[in-house]
């Protein structure tokens, strides 16, 4: 795929400033060089890669438009494309503290520790580097969950790449409406024999976090995909640690409870009490 270049941007192009670069000038507002050459390894996805991960340094990176707007990160749709192949991933962009409409309680964060005793200082006085701190520790959390949660085999979209507060992934098409996201599970009303599939998989995501000693922390039909046949897991930043946090226990409870909600909704006769068992002996 070739890209032309925007005759606006060409003309007001810097060309004075320390990082301009003569290939830019071949850019149009909305893209970028791809960003992935740039990166270490474990900023990278597990290997080995899937086939819609470019690797080629002179890929493009354009920004198609927002995909779901959030109260703490975006996510918007872009194509990583050469002239010969392309992609589009999803770009999760978590905002500043001070653009934020949400901050997590520190109810998800209880256990965890923090490397650098600087840091630590800054987010327990809440200092402006302590709060660019903050948002760069959500996106790190998610990147490092979201890489542990595929590892193990639990249906998560494939991380791409972190770079700063972005992550790049996969991107969830619905099959039956190619190029559109596969919707929330709240949004479907599947058929008892989909139901009965969906409710499996979703124990079997929930068992395997438990069994790495996690709670999602926040599941709701709303952070669940459906794509198709198969149920999809998003939003991983506040995974909760169910030996290292003492209210883990209380908020793998209400992950049960939301869920078996909907799925009784939907005419699936399931109890959260004996979901929450069934998990709380997966961990233990």
């Amino acid at each position: 795929m070739k890209y032309s270049a925007d005759r606006q941007h060409y003309e007001t192009s810097s060309r004075n400033s320390p990082d301009w670069n003569v290939l830019d000038d071949s850019l149009a507002d909305n893209q970028r060089w791809s960003t992935w050459p740039d990166l270490e390894k474990l900023m990278r996805g597990p290997t080995p890669y899937p086939e819609f991960v470019i690797e080629d340094a002179g890929a493009i990176d354009t920004d198609l438009g927002v995909l779901k707007t959030g109260k703490e990160a975006d996510v918007f749709l872009v194509e990583r494309a050469t002239d010969s192949r392309s992609a589009v991933l999803a770009a999760k962009r978590y905002r500043s503290a001070e653009q934020r409409l949400f901050h997590r309680s520190s109810a998800y964060t209880e256990g965890r520790t923090v490397r650098r005793s600087r840091d630590a200082r800054a987010l327990k006085n809440g200092s402006n580097y302590g709060r660019e701190v903050e948002t760069s520790r959500w996106a790190n959390a998610e990147w490092t969950y979201l890489r542990m949660a595929h590892e193990n085999g639990i249906p998560v979209p494939y991380p791409v790449q972190i770079c700063g507060t972005e992550i790049m992934m996969e991107f969830i098409e619905d099959p039956l409406n190619p190029g559109a996201a596969a919707p929330r599970l709240q949004a479907t009303h599947p058929n008892p024999e989909v139901l009965q599939s969906y409710w499996e998989q979703l124990v079997d995501a929930m068992a395997a976090f438990a069994r790495m000693g996690f709670a999602h922390g926040d599941l709701s039909p709303y952070n669940v995909l459906a794509a198709g046949d198969r149920l999809v897991i998003i939003d991983l930043p506040q995974l909760v640690d169910l030996a290292g946090n003492l209210q883990g226990a209380e908020l793998l409870a209400r992950d049960c409870k939301n869920m078996c909600a909907w799925f009784t909704s939907r005419g699936l006769e399931v109890d959260d009490g004996d979901l929450l068992g069934e998990l709380l002996a997966a961990a233990w």
